[in-house]
Order: C-alpha cells, then sequence, then structure tokens
C-alpha cells in the first residue's frame, strides 16, 4: 500500500472518530437540556428518559461501528481476508 493511501486511509479513520466524538458530546449537552426542561416543567413524569434511552441506543451503534465489532469487516478486515486467501491459494497451488 503505498503511502498516500495510507494518509487517505488514516484521515478517514480520524474523521470516523471526531465524528462519533461530536455525536456523543451533542447527545450529552441535548439529553442534559431535557432532563432540565422535564425537571422543571412536569417532574411527577420523567418523559427525559424517552429520548435519553432511544438516542442513546444511536450513539452505541455508532460507537460498536466506531471502535467495535463493526469494525471488525471494515476495510483493514477486508485487507487482512483478501491477504489470507490469496496465501491460502498460493499454498494450496505449490507456489
Amino acid at each position: 500500500m503505498d503511502e498516500q493511501a495510507r494518509y487517505d486511509r488514516a484521515k478517514k479513520r480520524v474523521e470516523e472518530i471526531k465524528e462519533f466524538y461530536q455525536h456523543l458530546v451533542t447527545y450529552v449537552l441535548v439529553n442534559a437540556f431535557l432532563a432540565v426542561v422535564n425537571l422543571l416543567t412536569s417532574p411527577g413524569y420523567l418523559w427525559f428518559f424517552w429520548p435519553l434511552i432511544g438516542w442513546g441506543l444511536g450513539i452505541t451503534i455508532h460507537a460498536a461501528t466506531v471502535f467495535g465489532p463493526g469494525r471488525f469487516w471494515g476495510p483493514e478486515w477486508e485487507e487482512r481476508k483478501i491477504k489470507e486467501l490469496l496465501q491460502n491459494s498460493r499454498e494450496q497451488n505449490g507456489d
């Protein structure tokens, strides 16, 4: 892999991580605001938990795609798998 391709991959990865953290900060700020509004206007019914939970699932999925198992099938995995299959093919053909 040439230097430019590695740079482009690294830049893309940094952008993915940055976007996740921006999403996380937005989640925290908006849900803190919703909690305050809820507690000031209708403390008897805690509705702010609903967007907190729903959006929290989205954040969890986003985190998994950036840092977790979602990365398993990403470009790095594809590259490793291709190399593995090529190596196995060479070994089977006696190359």
